[in-house]
Parts: C-alpha cells; sequence; structure tokens
C-alpha cells in the first residue's frame, strides 16, 4: 500500500470510495422500430432458455397516459433488447415465442397493465421487488437490491424522465438496459434465499394471485382526491372542485399530458375557496397566472360558472356516503369495541412481522384488516373465508388468522382512575 493510500484509511473524516458501475457484457442494442427487426429477435427468445427479464418504462408525471414507451427485455440465448412500442404497439409475436416461460419483473404491479397493453401477459412470474419484502429486506428497490444480493452497483438516475420524447439519450438506454441486465441472476439468488428460509411457497402463491392484478379503479367520484379538497366543506365551493377536476382530466386525456401539468390541485382549491364570480377575477388568482393558463383560462371559467349556476338540489355532499369502515382515527370515538380489536390485531401482526421478518403490510392487507375489525366480531369457522374473499392468499391466512382471531375477542379496557 502507498504512504498516501494508508494516510487516508486511517483518516476518520476520509471519504470512503464510491462503489465501481456495473457496466452492460454486451453493447447496449440499438432500439427496434419495425416489424422485421422484432420477429428477428422473438425468434432468438424463442430459442433461448430459462426465464425472461421485462421492464418497461412510461412518462408517468408528464403523460395523462400510463402506457409503455419502452420495453425491456432479456433471455439467456437470446440477449437483451430494447423495443419502442410506439412504433411497434402489437408484442404479440414475443409473447406466442415465450409462451409458457416465466417472467422476471421488479414491481411487477406497475408494469403490468401497460405490457397488457401491447400484448405482453405473463403465465408464470417472479417479482424481485415482492421477495425482497418476503425475505425482509429493508431497501426493495432494485439498486439496493442488486447491491446487497449481488454485490454489484447499478447507475440509477433516469426512472423519473419523460420517457415520451424522442430520440432517447444514449444515458437513457445504458439505463434501460441494465434494469434486465442483472434481473435472472438476482432472481436465482433470491429463490435460494426464499427456498432455505422456508418462504418460496408464501412467494409462490403472491406471485401466482399476480397474475390476475388489475389497478385499482378510479371510484365514482375522483374528484375528491384533490389535494386540499379536505379544508373545503360548502357545497358550492365542492361543486367548482368537482367542475374543474373533471374540465382538466377532460383536456389532459384528449391532450395526454399529466393532470397536474395542465392545472395544479393547488389552484383547484383555490378557485373553490375564493368563489370568483367573473373571469376577470379567476385571472386575479396567482394560481391561474401560470404559464399555460392564459390560453386555457376560458375553459376554466366556464367549468366553474356552470358549477356557480347549479340548483342546491345538484350540489354534491360535503362527505361521500361510505361503503366501508370510517379512517382509524375515528374508531375510537365511534365504535370502542371496533378501535379495541384494530389495535389488538395491530399489536398481534406487528409481533409476527418481527418475528418473520416481513413488513405488517404483507403479512395480511391492512384494509382486510380495517374491514374484519369494523364489522361484528365473526365466528372462528367462518373467518378464514372472510379473509380469502377479501384477497388474502392462504400463506396469510395460516401465519395470521389465528393472531387476527384473538383480536376480534377483544374488550374495551376499564380505565382505571385514581382514589
Amino acid at each position: 500500500m502507498a504512504l498516501n493510500d494508508e494516510r487516508e484509511s486511517t483518516n476518520s473524516d476520509a471519504v470512503a470510495p464510491l462503489p465501481i458501475a456495473f457496466t452492460p457484457r454486451e453493447p447496449v442494442p440499438d432500439v427496434i422500430t419495425n416489424v422485421t427487426s422484432l420477429k428477428a429477435y422473438a425468434e432468438r427468445l424463442r430459442e433461448g432458455s430459462g426465464p425472461l427479464a421485462l421492464d418497461a418504462e412510461r412518462a408517468s408525471g408528464f403523460k395523462y397516459s400510463q402506457r409503455a414507451y419502452l420495453v425491456q427485455l432479456r433471455r439467456a440465448g437470446a440477449g437483451t433488447a430494447l423495443i419502442d412500442p410506439i412504433s411497434c404497439p402489437d408484442l404479440s409475436v414475443i409473447q406466442d415465442a415465450t409462451e409458457g416461460v416465466e417472467w422476471i419483473l421488479h414491481a411487477a404491479t406497475q408494469d403490468l397493465a401497460c405490457l397488457a397493453e401491447v400484448g405482453l401477459r405473463p403465465s408464470k412470474l417472479f417479482d424481485t421487488e415482492l421477495a425482497g419484502r418476503l425475505l425482509g429486506r429493508e431497501r426493495v428497490s432494485l439498486g439496493p437490491l442488486v447491491a446487497s444480493e449481488l454485490g454489484e452497483h447499478l447507475e440509477k438516475g433516469h426512472g423519473a424522465a419523460d420517457w415520451s420524447l424522442r430520440p432517447l439519450s444514449s444515458a437513457q438506454l445504458l439505463y434501460a438496459a441494465l434494469d434486465v441486465e442483472l434481473l435472472a441472476e438476482l432472481r436465482e439468488v433470491m429463490y435460494a434465499e426464499l427456498e432455505r428460509d422456508g418462504k418460496l411457497y408464501w412467494a409462490l402463491e403472491e406471485f401466482e394471485a399476480l397474475l390476475t392484478f388489475t389497478p385499482r379503479d378510479r371510484g365514482d367520484d375522483p374528484w375528491r382526491r384533490t389535494s386540499g379538497i379536505h379544508k373545503i366543506r360548502k357545497p358550492r365551493a365542492l361543486a367548482v372542485v368537482r367542475a374543474l377536476w373533471v374540465a382538466r382530466d377532460t383536456v389532459a386525456q384528449r391532450e395526454d399530458i399529466a393532470p397536474g401539468r395542465i392545472l395544479p390541485d393547488a389552484a383547484i382549491a383555490a378557485a373553490a375557496t375564493i368563489l370568483p364570480t367573473t373571469a376577470d377575477a379567476l385571472g386575479e388568482i396567482k394560481e391561474f397566472n401560470g404559464r399555460g393558463q392564459t390560453r386555457r383560462r376560458a375553459t376554466w371559467w366556464a367549468a366553474i360558472s356552470t358549477a356557480l349556476a347549479l340548483s342546491e338540489a345538484e350540489l354534491p355532499v360535503a362527505a361521500q356516503p361510505s361503503t366501508g369502515p370510517p379512517a382509524p382515527r375515528a374508531w375510537a370515538e365511534r365504535d370502542p369495541e371496533a378501535f379495541a380489536r384494530l389495535e389488538a390485531a395491530r399489536a398481534g401482526l406487528k409481533k409476527i412481522s418481527e418475528q418473520v421478518r416481513v413488513p405488517v403490510e404483507n403479512l395480511l392487507s391492512p384494509e382486510i384488516v380495517r374491514r374484519v375489525c369494523w364489522t361484528p366480531p365473526i365466528a372462528p369457522a367462518l373467518l378464514a373465508d372472510v379473509l380469502q374473499a377479501g384477497g388474502a392468499r392462504p400463506w396469510q391466512i395460516e401465519l395470521a388468522g389465528s393472531t387476527l382471531q384473538g383480536a376480534l375477542a377483544a374488550k374495551v379496557q376499564p380505565q382505571v382512575t385514581d382514589g
């Protein structure tokens, strides 16, 4: 060791060297933009072996749609491919060439819907992010998992980029290729770890459930999730929120731009709070003076004026009727017995979580737990059926069912007073 190196190694203030970034083992391929190249790669996939690693890049935060703007694939014997689904919107030839092959995805719920739009649907899959959760890893994004399981450092930083822009930069293409480069190796290591820890059947049941995953729909009144709406109570003001939200959503969908880039939630809340009575008054609200707002002001004013002209009977109610349990913060006052059940369930599940090193939310869906605890106590013979109907997998029921059943017998503890 050189003297300079030795001096630096004993200096408590020395900065640790940055890890060496993993580099692809083969050149980053050209993006496939035509059917001929797509079919040629599909044939290579057909002759390949082992599972198929996949990923997709969207333009979340930039576009209204959640479509894929780049699809990455890699399989042993076929190499890596980067496919432009805008130029090649039908990837069913890939589906046909890999029918029955296991997919490897990271955080599959983020990509399954956009992959289905281009004709790609798995019949078997392995989710490395979910495997990381079941193995008790504290950090389950791809970079940290690759580092902890494989000892490699992936350069990240383009995940939040606007992937709809063309041409894609060489740095983006490198990032995209690396996202599938090590997935097969990561899967092998994690599969062995799940098997060693006795959690493999847990993972397989979770992966099977993902095959029928569908994104949660927006519900009947998605405008009620506008940021800042909790401060708005008057029906007329809520009507303005609703009208502006619908107008913004219509423009965003037509122009394929993320709604927040069309009109921020803060602007909607400001208009509902001030209730401008003229287009000029709307223009005086600072949130409606930003870039792009002037040309759309007539649209926003039309929505507001329509809301202001509604009859009392047409105004939205302040609180949407609920078909499920209320927010847990209200339980103690509204139903102390249900609150006691919920607190006992949370404590029991937390204990199991610590014992098996699995996050509480992966032991049982918090929504299932709330629904079971809010309703009158369920007979022990029926609890498993209720949990299964709510989406719980057999391993979850086996692991947490008895604890949850015990929690349903919890009672409000009498308060002890001094004297």
